[in-house]
Parts: C-alpha cells; sequence; structure tokens
C-alpha cells in the first residue's frame, strides 16, 4: 500500500476534547500522551556531553560498549542469560522498529502479522505498510495459517496486561508451529505494580522459562523512553534470533537507520545505572496511587493496568461521553477506540503529568 492510503492521525480526533479542557479555569491536565515530563537522569545527560565530538558517522550495529552494556542489562535486569553482541542492535526508538519490521522481514500480500486486541496502533500500521493483512488477537489457538509475525506487548499498551512465563509459552509454542516470528513489545517492563509484579521482574519472552534452549525467530523490543525519560533521544533496541538481527542489521545499513554516537554512549551508560530507572518507577508509583483512587471515587472502573505507564479506566458508557466529562473537569485522556474497536467504553489516562496536574486531576475528579 502506499503511505497516501494511511488513515488520518487519529489523535487530531481529541483536538475539540482538548480545548474544552485548556478552557478550565485551572488550566488542562493531560494525561492523554504518555511523554515523559521529569528530568533525564543528570548521569545520561553528562553521557551524552562527554560523546558530542562525533566527527564519524556512527555504527549501524551499535558500538561495542553498547551492545556489552544491552547484554548485560539482559542478564541483570530481565534474567535472560547467555545473549551475545551478535544478539542485539539498537534502534532510532522503538517505533520506526515496530512499524517497519514487517517490511524489513519481507512481508507482504497474503501474510498475518497478528497484534493485540488492545493495541498500540502502529503494529496495525505496520502490517498494513507491508502489504500484509493484520488481526488483533490474544488467543494462540486463533492465529490462523498464514501467520508470518506475532506481537506480543507485556505490559501492554493501553491495558497494562502482563503475559506471565506460561501465557508467553504457549504464544512461542504456537508461534513455531506456524513458523512465524514472535517480537515482544516489552518496553514498560519496569513498571510493575500489582501483585506479583510489584515483587518480581516482569517476565521477558526471551526468558529461558519461555524458550528453552532456543531463540530462533523470538525477538525481544525495548525502549529507554520510559525508564530512563530518553524519549528525545530516540534509544531503543532489540535482541533475540542472531538470523534475523544479522538480517535486519544488514537492511538498516542500507536504509541508513543508525543510532546517533552520542546517543549510543548515553544508552551505555543509561544501561549501566539501575538507581535513576528506581527512583523514576517511584514518581510514577506516587501519581498513579493519588489519581487511581480518584479515579474510581468519581466512578471509573479500572481495568487490569497492573503495569505500565497508563490506567485503563471505563465509566461503561461510550468512551467520546467520558472525554467529554473529563475535558469538562479540565482532564485530556484518550479514547479507547484509539487502541482497537474492542473498546469503545474505555479511556486511557498516562501518569506522565507532573506531580502537581496529577494532584489537581485527582481533586477535580473528587469533587466532581
Amino acid at each position: 500500500m502506499s503511505v497516501k492510503d494511511l488513515a488520518d492521525y487519529p489523535w487530531d480526533a481529541v483536538a475539540p476534547y482538548a480545548d474544552r479542557a485548556r478552557a478550565h479555569a485551572d488550566g488542562i491536565c493531560d494525561l492523554s500522551i504518555g511523554s515523559p515530563v521529569d528530568p533525564t537522569p543528570d548521569v545520561v545527560r553528562r553521557a551524552l556531553a562527554e560523546a558530542t565530538d562525533a566527527h564519524a558517522y556512527p555504527q549501524t550495529v551499535g558500538t561495542p560498549q553498547l551492545r556489552e552494556a544491552i547484554v548485560d542489562w539482559f542478564a541483570r535486569r530481565r534474567g535472560v542469560t547467555g545473549l551475545e553482541p551478535r544478539n542485539v542492535l539498537p534502534t532510532i526508538g522503538s517505533k520506526e522498529l515496530v512499524a517497519l519490521l514487517p517490511t524489513l522481514l519481507g512481508l507482504g500480500e497474503g501474510d498475518v502479522v497478528v497484534h493485540p486486541r488492545a493495541a498500540y496502533p502502529t503494529y496495525e500500521v505496520g502490517a498494513r505498510v507491508a502489504g500484509a493483512t493484520p488481526l488483533a488477537s490474544d488467543e494462540p489457538a486463533e492465529w490462523p495459517e498464514g501467520t508470518r509475525l506475532i506481537w506480543i506487548n507485556s505490559p501492554g499498551n493501553p491495558d497494562g496486561r502482563v503475559w506471565n512465563v506460561d501465557e508467553l509459552r504457549r504464544a512461542v509454542a504456537r508461534a513455531r508451529e506456524l513458523g512465524a516470528v514472535i517480537a515482544g513489545d516489552e518496553c514498560y517492563a519496569e513498571l510493575g505494580w500489582d501483585a506479583p509484579w510489584d515483587a518480581e521482574p516482569v517476565p521477558s519472552i526471551l526468558d529461558p522459562r519461555v524458550i528453552g534452549d532456543s531463540r530462533a525467530n523470538v525477538l525481544s523490543v525495548y525502549s529507554l523512553s520510559k525508564q530512563s525519560n530518553l524519549a528525545g533521544y530516540r534509544a531503543a533496541f532489540l535482541a533475540g534470533c542472531a538470523r534475523i538481527v544479522g538480517d535486519l542489521l544488514a537492511a538498516r545499513k542500507h536504509l541508513g537507520l543508525m543510532p546517533p554516537g552520542p546517543v549510543q554512549h548515553a544508552m551505555a551508560v543509561a544501561l549501566a545505572d539501575d538507581a535513576h530507572v528506581a527512583e523514576q518507577k517511584e514518581r510514577y508509583r506516587a501519581r498513579r496511587d493519588i489519581l487511581r483512587p480518584a479515579l474510581e471515587a468519581a466512578g471509573f472502573t479500572i481495568d487490569r493496568s497492573e503495569a505500565g505507564l497508563y490506567l485503563w479506566a471505563t465509566e461503561g458508557r461510550d468512551a467520546w461521553e467520558s472525554m467529554g466529562r473529563l475535558a469538562d473537569l479540565g482532564i485530556l485522556a484518550g479514547p479507547g477506540v484509539f487502541y482497537g474497536p474492542f473498546f469503545p467504553q474505555h479511556v486511557r489516562l498516562s501518569l506522565t503529568a507532573s506531580d502537581e496536574r496529577i494532584a489537581a486531576a485527582a481533586a477535580r475528579l473528587r469533587a466532581s
């Protein structure tokens, strides 16, 4: 398909609600977009400054320092051992990889790309750009012959769903039956809230308990935007099957898809420092602990949301009506229909607003 055939950018439909929210006497509380508002950690900013003499072209494959940092991080934080530098690859943020992966894998007409029912829209966009057929399904038994790529998003955006080890193992088993590539989008993995994810790590699709002794056709995608406030750096990476990583590397060299050298250095430093990640998680925890009970007091039910950066909420009525009610309180959310046709009564509220704006939103909800 041509890019001209893509639908209009959906967030344009939210503009009237944003205008209503801005009209509030105390200003807007924008909880619609998951873009970090907290400072980039000093340790990362110093690393970026140290690397600004970037006169040579950067390496598409990533510097040795960065690749080793990714390998070490997977072992330390995700329980994924045995990776080597040939199993990892940096990307320019994760969205471009999600959008381009079907194309870079050579998918096209007649191929099926499976993605979650509650889904980040770029999974579907990437399938359509490649000419493949997107299919929304969370049930491995439903995944049809002809499936070439399966996206798992855990913790999920927008719903915060976590796939446990048994669920991931079943998904990988079905992918192997189909001969499909399976990719886990795991960029919220450090943000577990409800039991058991408040006490144990969110499992990776590359966890040995999931894949056994073979990484063939399995990929994990990760971003530093959330855990390290690096959205503006476009800092992400993938890991897994060495054959696929090698094929993607070759294609990305031809396309010039290389993270800037200073960003690669900053990523390596960020991945080696767990302290700033823990601090950021506590900021989000505090905001969640204020916003969630206020939403519930205002008549919303919070579904799933056991991990991740959002609260997935419903009043049991049309999402656009909820959007209007919230906008009149000066609160801007995201409508559930942006994340698939199965959720016409949900809204997504992000924890990426300042402490003051989260508190203001909570106060308005409790007074409504």
